[in-house]
């Protein structure tokens, strides 16, 4: 059974997902394949919207740990960090722009717009595998273990 403690390895594992399907999406619009690009963007919103619910419902139960590590890194982590949730934030409205614009046929629209948002998503994606690493794996606070 899936506990609030299990809810940030599958954050991680859907960023992982997602991003990989980001990844495919591109190789397949730059190898003229719209219909592969299509279905793997669709994938990558469904696991991405999946993310950000389950996101929202453990920081809902959770609190926000502060970060264990010191020195060089912490102020790695918390520029990662930051850059991330800004980032993770903005992409929302973006990709809904991008969709609609996909599924209304504006190809030119879709395509300015999506030069701007898969990167930004994918950092997104992979920030976010790297935050949940550095929190959970590398430095995780001892207490977090009993959530």
């Amino acid at each position: 059974m899936l506990s609030i403690s299990h809810l940030p390895h599958l954050n991680a594992i859907l960023n992982a997902i997602a991003a990989c399907f980001l990844m495919g999406g591109f190789i397949f619009i730059k190898s003229g394949n719209r219909d592969a690009h299509r279905l793997c963007m669709i994938i990558a919103l469904i696991i991405s919207s999946l993310f950000l619910i389950s996101y929202v419902i453990h920081r809902f139960y959770v609190p926000i740990f502060v970060f264990q590590g010191e020195g060089g890194i912490r102020v790695f982590y918390y520029m990662l960090l930051i850059s991330h949730v800004f980032l993770a934030i903005a992409i929302v409205p973006l990709i809904t722009v991008t969709v609609i614009r996909a599924f209304r046929e504006n190809f030119i629209g879709h395509k300015r717009i999506a030069k701007l948002v898969w990167p930004i998503w994918m950092y997104v994606s992979i920030s976010g595998i790297i935050v949940y690493l550095m929190l959970y794996q590398l430095y995780p606070l001892k207490t977090a273990q009993l959530i």
